[in-house]
């Protein structure tokens, strides 16, 4: 039986709760396009409700395109992309639901720049939340005759959102991102395991990111390191921060659970070396040992109260409404061979990145500074030199 349950003391209407549940469900792909729904006399047996209070929320979610009947399986989830004679009927409903949704905004005064920067960190939460982290493999895109640039490395909502306009402004390029760390990021590279990486690892020694890093770890390899972003790095807190969370010095208390980050990213790495300095033991935080991919996931982990606190940056905390306490400011990179750094497929990327839209839609995300995006220095050999 699906995952629905009613609240009868609420002031929502018990068949706005089921149908509101059944989009979550559908949201989630909890229920995918083609899935049987219960019977009426099913579901409001389950829930204890009456039946005309089931079937209302199946009219409305029929009525809202939803819902449809099916003669050999009753009621099912639509969404059939693949039904020519849906197809059309899809693509306007879609458009008619982004242009009322646009409309509304820009009625009260929002920008185009804050609607682009809403929705890529709102589908970027959301992409988590379906686990629907592309898993084609890459030598199927070329039998398609699709380019394609494998992406490894450190998580980031601004590289989310580059990606996101160089698929809709080259459709014939292929993606495929997988968060592996801004260290797992660089040795991808150098295995030839990534054509581009995202790092933002500071050197203990100098104070400085990224290029150390490089130099260390691509010692036989010719790289253009291009700046991606300032980024500010701090603790995502519940709404309101209940536990009264002020610093990292917070984390060793015993009514503290903290998110951590995968051994290898950036964020990990910077989170060792300020406990290092601070003299705080790992095994004394609660959660340590426990590791999120990505800082969405870092997020939603708070969100759902699996965890108290957890570091990350601030649009991962803006796009699940959570509080934030910044604590520092970062340099996030992009390593780019430089074989590919020349290359016609990239030119695409380097252009997005040079763009004015492009900064303005990454500062209106909140917890960026793109005063130095797209400066680029080339190290060669170990040495570097502007470009």
């Amino acid at each position: 039986m699906l995952q629905i349950s009613v609240n009868s003391s609420t002031q929502t209407p018990i068949y706005k709760q089921i149908s509101e549940q059944v989009k979550q469900l559908i949201a989630n792909s909890q229920l995918k396009p083609g899935a049987q729904m219960p019977t009426v006399r099913q579901l409001s047996a389950y829930l204890q409700v009456n039946s005309a209070t089931v079937a209302r929320a199946y009219q409305d979610l029929g009525q809202e395109g939803i819902l449809g009947a099916s003669r050999r399986r009753g009621t099912i989830v639509l969404g059939d992309t693949d039904s020519p004679q849906r197809l059309p009927l899809r693509q306007n409903r879609l458009s008619s639901t982004v242009n009322n949704l646009i409309f509304e905004a820009l009625s009260l005064g929002y920008t185009p720049e804050e609607l682009e920067a809403a929705f890529t960190l709102q589908l970027a939460r959301w992409r988590i939340q379906r686990e629907t982290q592309e898993s084609a493999d890459i030598t199927d895109h070329k039998a398609n005759n699709q380019s394609v640039i494998r992406v490894v490395g450190s998580n980031d909502l601004a590289l989310d959102l580059l990606v996101s306009r160089l698929k809709y402004s080259n459709p014939e390029i292929s993606v495929k991102i997988t968060p592996a760390g801004s260290l797992g990021g660089l040795l991808a590279i150098q295995e030839g395991k990534a054509d581009m990486a995202g790092i933002h690892l500071l050197d203990e020694e100098t104070g400085e990111y990224n290029s150390s890093y490089v130099k260390h770890t691509l010692q036989n390899r010719d790289v253009a390191v291009i700046h991606l972003a300032d980024r500010i790095q701090g603790l995502i807190v519940a709404k309101g921060n209940p536990k009264n969370i002020l610093g990292l010095e917070d984390l060793k208390r015993p009514d503290i659970i903290f998110a951590n980050r995968q051994k290898g990213s950036g964020t990990r790495v910077w989170l060792d070396y300020k406990l290092r300095e601070l003299g705080i033991l790992p095994t004394g935080i609660k959660g340590y040992d426990v590791e999120w991919d990505t800082h969405l996931a870092v997020a939603m982990s708070i969100s759902h109260g699996e965890a108290d606190v957890g570091l990350g940056i601030q649009a991962s905390a803006i796009s699940c409404n959570l509080d934030f306490i910044p604590i520092t400011q970062e340099k996030f990179g992009l390593v780019i061979p430089i074989e590919n750094y020349r290359s016609k497929l990239f030119e695409p990327i380097l252009k997005i990145i040079q763009s004015k839209e492009f900064k303005r839609i990454v500062d209106e995300m909140g917890g960026y500074d793109t005063s130095q995006t797209g400066e680029t220095i080339l190290i060669t050999n170990a040495s570097g030199e502007k470009i």
